[in-house]
């Protein structure tokens, strides 16, 4: 029988702690998941993780990492069912603020991300969003869409808001209605960003 190549074999054991943490830290939550309990439940060893990862706290990240990656792949395909640019902006935007309704992000990407790693604002793929939401901003000016305004002081304000309304209804007693108002809001701050009609 042949043995796996070594970087597939890692790649393996990488997967299955992301996966089964992942599956942890959405059920119990960061501080209540047991790192025997889900390193056991990849039937791979603590030292196994500590080598990968670190500690938990690096596991966490990687885990983050992923829902990230997916929740993008998402959100442009949402940008792209639109109609025009402008509306791919706002309904991505959009869309980032309601998935704050998945349990999944809420506890995972909202409450023990933030709680555990600082300000997501921080975290290394927030830089990437800044850059794509800079570039758009930066076409719908140039088309006329959007007023004068800088393109990466807009991205981080859009940015900024669109997170605080997502970490605002993951926290709220009552999420579903909390989104309602958050999305509303939200839409009419977007229309400020709009060009004047001569």
């Amino acid at each position: 029988m042949a043995h796996k190549p070594r970087k597939e074999m890692i790649a393996e054991t990488r997967a299955k702690l992301v996966g089964a943490a992942r599956q942890a830290f959405g059920e119990v939550g960061y501080a209540e998941a047991s790192m025997d309990d889900f390193t056991a439940a990849a039937g791979l060893t603590r030292g196994a993780l500590y080598h990968h990862f670190g500690d938990k706290k690096g596991l966490l990240e990687a885990v983050i990492a992923e829902i990230d990656a997916e929740m993008n792949e998402r959100l442009c395909a949402v940008s792209a069912k639109a109609t025009n640019r402008w509306q791919g902006f706002v309904d991505e935007s959009v869309a980032y603020i309601e998935m704050a309704l998945e349990p999944e992000i809420q506890r995972i990407m909202l409450r023990d991300g933030p709680a555990v790693l600082g300000d997501p604002s921080q975290w290394p793929n927030a830089n990437a969003c800044i850059t794509s939401m800079s570039k758009s901003l930066t076409l719908l000016k140039e088309q006329g869409v959007v007023g004068d305004i800088d393109p990466e002081a807009a991205a981080r304000l859009v940015s900024g808001a669109s997170l605080y309304a997502a970490q605002w209804i993951a926290n709220a007693d009552d999420p579903a209605a909390t989104s309602k108002k958050a999305v509303k809001a939200f839409k009419t701050l977007l229309n400020g960003l709009l060009a004047e009609k001569k």
